[in-house]
C-alpha cells in the first residue's frame, strides 16, 4: 500500500488510503493468490516440517466455513480459536471471516479463569482447540451455556460434547460462497493484555488488515520483496503475531513460518532463522533481550535477515547497537496497541533512527500528543499519545462495554493511555503508561529510559522500574533486576548499578531502591506488568496498594 519514495516525507505526502466498501479478510488472505504458491511452513517441536500452498489454505478454510454454517452458526456469531501457531489456527481464521462470523483468538497458556472470562464476555458459540485445550474446557463448560460447539484437532472420532475436526473437514465440501461483508463489518475480537485492569475485548472490522499494511510495510523495510519469508515467536493469539505478521504476509502472498515452542529458546530462534532462510522477523523486546545473551551468534549461525522489527516496549541504545552488530541491520521499532495498532514506527532505509524514539507517524495515520480534553499540545510537551478518529486500523468499540469505549476518546482523538512527547521533527518518545509515570521531586520520569540504562550494565539481564511512595519526593525510583547467570546480587553490586545509572542519566532518575529477583512479571505478550511490581512492593512494605 505504501508508495515508493526515497524519503519519509516523500512517502507520507504521496500516501492515500484505498479501502474498498466491500471487503472480506478471508477472501483476501486465502483466495487471491496463485493456488500453488507457498503459504505456510509448519515446523513442530520434534523437527517435522509440513508445507502448505495457498490452494491448500483456500480449500481447507472453505471446508471449515461449511462446517461452521452447517452447525447452525450464522453471521457475527463468535468463534474462539484456542490453538498455538499451527495450520489449523490460520485455516480457522480464514474460515470464520469467510463465513461472516467473528474470530476470538485465545492464548493456549491461559488458565481456567482467563478463558472463562473471555468466553463468557464474548458470548462465544463455538471454539476450535486441541486435546490440551479440550481438557481445560471440560472443566468449566457447564459455566458457558452459550458455548454450543467444540471442534478438536488431532482426534480421530467425535466424543462426548466435541467434534473431531479432521474427519469433519474431510466430509465437508471445499467450495464455499464467501459472505459479502462490508469493510466496516465486525470480524475479530482481540482482548487487551489487562496491564491496567480487566481485559477488554477490542472489536475490529474487516478493514483492520488493510489499516495495518502501511505499519507492516514501512518498519519491515518496504515489505514485501522477492524472497521474503516471515516468522515471529509472538503467538498468533495476539495482535502482534496475527495482524503484524500472518495476515499481512498472506495478503501480499508471502509465506510464513509457523513455529511456537512452549517456551522461547533464544538459541533455537537463531537456528530456526538459519534453517528456514527466514528474511523478516518480528521479535518482541523480551525475545531480543534473551537472544542478546546468546554467545557469538554471528559466528555460530548463518542467518540472513532482510528486516527486523520490534514493538511493545521501548528499545534503547544498547539493544539497537547489539542488533546492528548481530544482524547487520537496524531494528525498526514500531508502536501501537490492541485498539489501534502500528501507527508509529521507524524505517532505517528512509529516515534516521533515534535511539529511544518509537519513530514517526506511519503514513496514513494522524498521531498527536494531546491533553486530557483532546487538545493537541505543542511539540516538546508531555501528554497523551493519541490517534485521530476515522483511522481504518482503529477498533469499532469494546465488546459489551460502552462506558470504556466512551472513555477511550476525547474529542476527535483516541487516547492510547500512554504518555509521550513529540519532538519538532515529528519523532515520538514514549514516557510510560498513565499509571507507570513516576513523579519524583517535581520530575515526571518514564521507566523506559532507566530500564534501558540498567540493561547496559554487564551484570543485568532484565530490569523493570516503578515508582514507590517516598515522604520527601512523593515517589522514589525502585528497580527490580534479574541478574545474568552466575552473578550474585550483593549490596556492593546494587550500589554499583545505582552509580551506573546516576552517571549516565541524571541524579533524580537513579534507582534509590534496588531489588534482585529471579524473574519479572510479564504479560503473555512479554510486556512488563508494573502494577504487579507495585503490589509486590506494597506487600513487602506493609503499605496499601
Amino acid at each position: 500500500m505504501l508508495p515508493t519514495g526515497s524519503t519519509y516525507e516523500e512517502i507520507r505526502r504521496a500516501f492515500e488510503w484505498r479501502i474498498p466498501e466491500r471487503y472480506n479478510i478471508g477472501r483476501d488472505i486465502a483466495d487471491r493468490q496463485a493456488p500453488d504458491a507457498p503459504a505456510l511452513i509448519y515446523r513442530t517441536e520434534d523437527g517435522t516440517v509440513e508445507r502448505f500452498t495457498f490452494g491448500d489454505i483456500a480449500r481447507a478454510s472453505n471446508r471449515f466455513a461449511n462446517l461452521l454454517t452447517a452447525s447452525g452458526l450464522g453471521r457475527e456469531d463468535r468463534v474462539a480459536i484456542l490453538l498455538p501457531q499451527r495450520p489449523e489456527t490460520a485455516i480457522a481464521h480464514a474460515a470464520i471471516y469467510k463465513a461472516g462470523m467473528i474470530a476470538i483468538p485465545l492464548f493456549t497458556l491461559f488458565a481456567e479463569e482467563a478463558l472463562v472470562y473471555r468466553l463468557q464476555n464474548s458470548g462465544a458459540s463455538a471454539v476450535v482447540t486441541d486435546e490440551g485445550g479440550l481438557a481445560k474446557i471440560r472443566a468449566f463448560r457447564d459455566r458457558l451455556p452459550e458455548l454450543r460447539h467444540v471442534f478438536v484437532t488431532d482426534m480421530e472420532a467425535d466424543g462426548d460434547g466435541f467434534v473431531a475436526l479432521g474427519p469433519a473437514l474431510e466430509r465437508a465440501s471445499d467450495r464455499f460462497e464467501i459472505v459479502d461483508t462490508m469493510a466496516d463489518d465486525p470480524a475479530l475480537i482481540i482482548y487487551t493484555s489487562g496491564t491496567t485492569g480487566p481485559p477488554k475485548g477490542a472489536l475490529h472490522a474487516h478493514r483492520v488488515l488493510l489499516g495495518h499494511l502501511p505499519g507492516v510495510e514501512l518498519p519491515n523495510n518496504f515489505f514485501p520483496q522477492k524472497g521474503d519469508l516471515f516468522w515471529t515467536p509472538a503467538d498468533w493469539a495476539w495482535i502482534g503475531g496475527l495482524i503484524d505478521v500472518l495476515l499481512p504476509s498472506w495478503h501480499h502472498g508471502i509465506p510464513v513460518l509457523a513455529y511456537r515452542a512452549r517456551k522461547f529458546d533464544p538459541e533455537e530462534a537463531f537456528r530456526l532463522m538459519q534453517e528456514h532462510e527466514v528474511r523478516n522477523v518480528f521479535l518482541p523486546p523480551t525475545a531480543l533481550k534473551l537472544m542478546r545473551q546468546v554467545e557469538a551468534p554471528r559466528e555460530r549461525f548463518r542467518y540472513q535477515l532482510r528486516s527486523l522489527a520490534s514493538g511493545g516496549e521501548t528499545l534503547g541504545t544498547e539493544l539497537l547497537d547489539w542488533g546492528r552488530e548481530t544482524f547487520g541491520l537496524t531494528i525498526n521499532e514500531f508502536y501501537g496497541q490492541t485498539e489501534c495498532n502500528l501507527v508509529v514506527g521507524n524505517c532505517a532505509d528512509v529516515m534516521e533512527v533515534r535511539p529511544g524514539s518509537m519513530g514517526r507517524a506511519i503514513p496514513g495515520h494522524e498521531v498527536a500528543v494531546v491533553d486530557d480534553d483532546g487538545n493537541p499540545l505543542p511539540d516538546g510537551t508531555q501528554g497523551n499519545i493519541a490517534v485521530r478518529k476515522g483511522d481504518p486500523v482503529m477498533f469499532l468499540r469494546y465488546w459489551n462495554n460502552q462506558e470504556a469505549t466512551e472513555k477511550k476518546f476525547a474529542g476527535d482523538w483516541l487516547l492510547t493511555g500512554d504518555q509521550g512527547i513529540r519532538d519538532v521533527d515529528g519523532y515520538f518518545w514514549y514516557v510510560g503508561r498513565d499509571d507507570d509515570v513516576i513523579t519524583s521531586a517535581g520530575y515526571r520520569i518514564g521507566p523506559g529510559e532507566i530500564e534501558d540504562c540498567l540493561v547496559g550494565h554487564p551484570a543485568v539481564a532484565m530490569a523493570a522500574v516503578i515508582g514507590v511512595p517516598d515522604p520527601l519526593r512523593t515517589q522514589a525510583v525502585k528497580a527490580y533486576i534479574v541478574l545474568k547467570d552466575g552473578v550474585d546480587g550483593t549490596d556492593a553490586l546494587a550500589t554499583e548499578i545505582q552509580e551506573h545509572v546516576k552517571s549516565r542519566l541524571a541524579a533524580h532518575e537513579y534507582p534509590r531502591h534496588v531489588a534482585f529477583v529471579a524473574e519479572l512479571p510479564l504479560t503473555t505478550t512479554g510486556k512488563i506488568v508494573r502494577k504487579d511490581l507495585r503490589a509486590l512492593h506494597a506487600a513487602e512494605a506493609g503499605e496499601p496498594e
